[in-house]
């Protein structure tokens, strides 16, 4: 899967850099080319000589060569490279990233690159459980990169927990899985929903949920990383994506992301509709701010369409419509009735009474639903995660 393949391994002062040669003859070994960068203190853990022997490549750590003047493009190198992969990232370097900051030859890179990237946290366990950690890491995965999470073990400080680096066998399976999936929705068009909708009350107020949208913005990064164009119809959140296959139409209200979905769709080959549409919009939405003296004893509502049920009856031959089911009650069987009822060829379902699953948190815990099959449960897993089960029970639909 990697012959012929460009991939710059990036090395940061963590004490797991001395795995990386290891890395690089397994990735040597599979065909690729391999480029090393390095910030400054990574030499400190394996040294230049070690990198540039085994990669049969100059190690490139600064900007020029001080002995001839020779110039370093980090630009010339973010063309040239397939994949970036950063093995390991320290929680200097990560914060860095997220925050835009280029103050070494790596980082610039970073920010000129044009593929995808890969990256793979070392760091103590209180580190790695220090809410800006979290933060760095889910920024970084906001901007459509790879994550690599750590595993538990043995770690340097002597202490056992999480934030010890895969080993290098395991990092080269997920550039291996990366690249023979990667082109599995190549030629496909497919709209994701995500997101609340606000109804309006008045100019300031709204019904609305408390759906974050990271479900479905999961959903979307996962077919662009597998060579899909994205057409993601997002609510009123603050999620954004700079991936070049992935563009967004923002709507606030359950009107418009009806009339945003039925323009697409007949367009697309699949649709995931991942949102969390109001069921009731209200009927009369006030057109100043009602003041807090005025009596509301009352708002008085009507439904608003069912986008889902729309899409069902529009559904053409060929094309694949993915429905999502948030339960509190006889979860499996009302699943089961929106999928029959609304023409859809497969419903995702998830229940408030699973701990870590619904609105607002990182990880999910699904049951997919297909006609005429039984039900499939996975465990609590990472958003990121459920999208790459969610997809692929996709692609088995579409191969049998």
């Amino acid at each position: 899967m990697l012959k012929g393949k460009k991939i710059v391994v990036g090395i940061t002062a963590g004490i797991a850099a001395y795995k990386i040669p290891l890395l690089i003859r397994l990735l040597k070994k599979e065909g690729a080319e391999v480029q090393v960068v390095m910030t400054p203190f990574a030499k400190d853990f394996v040294t230049p000589l070690t990198l540039s022997v085994v990669s049969a490549r100059p190690v490139l750590s600064d900007y020029y060569v001080k002995d001839d003047g020779s110039w370093h493009s980090h630009v010339d190198i973010g063309l040239w490279a397939d994949a970036l992969i950063l093995a390991p990232l320290t929680a200097n370097t990560m914060a860095k990233m997220a925050a835009g900051i280029a103050d070494n030859f790596l980082l610039t890179m970073v920010l000129a690159l044009r593929c995808p990237l890969f990256f793979a946290p070392t760091m103590d366990l209180d580190m790695f459980q220090h809410p800006t950690v979290k933060q760095n890491i889910h920024k970084l995965q906001s901007l459509g990169y790879h994550y690599i999470e750590p595993d538990e073990g043995e770690l340097a400080s002597g202490l056992k927990g999480k934030g010890r680096m895969k080993e290098p066998e395991e990092l080269l399976k997920v550039l291996m899985d990366y690249f023979s999936k990667k082109q599995n929705f190549k030629g496909k068009r497919v709209m994701v929903s995500a997101g609340p909708t606000h109804e309006p009350i008045d100019p300031v107020r709204f019904i609305g949920n408390s759906s974050s949208g990271k479900m479905g913005m999961a959903v979307a990064k996962a077919f662009a990383g597998k060579g899909a164009e994205v057409e993601l119809i997002l609510g009123p959140v603050g999620l954004e994506t700079h991936l070049p296959d992935i563009h967004i139409t923002r709507v606030h209200t359950a009107a418009e992301m009806n009339a945003a979905c039925r323009s697409i769709f007949p367009h697309v080959d699949i649709g995931v509709m991942a949102a969390a549409v109001a069921d009731f919009t209200p009927i009369s939405p006030a057109k100043e701010k009602i003041k807090k003296d005025r009596s509301l004893e009352q708002i008085h509502l009507k439904p608003t369409d069912d986008i889902l049920s729309g899409l069902g009856k529009m559904k053409k031959t060929g094309q694949y419509l993915i429905g999502f089911a948030l339960e509190t009650e006889d979860e499996l069987s009302n699943a089961r009735q929106k999928l029959q009822k609304k023409n859809l060829d497969m419903i995702v379902l998830n229940s408030l009474k699973d701990e870590g699953a619904g609105f607002g948190t990182d990880t999910n815990k699904i049951t997919l639903l297909i006609p005429h099959q039984p039900p499939q449960a996975f465990p609590l897993k990472s958003k990121e995660a459920v999208a790459e089960d969610i997809i692929s029970a996709i692609q088995k639909l579409m191969e049998a």
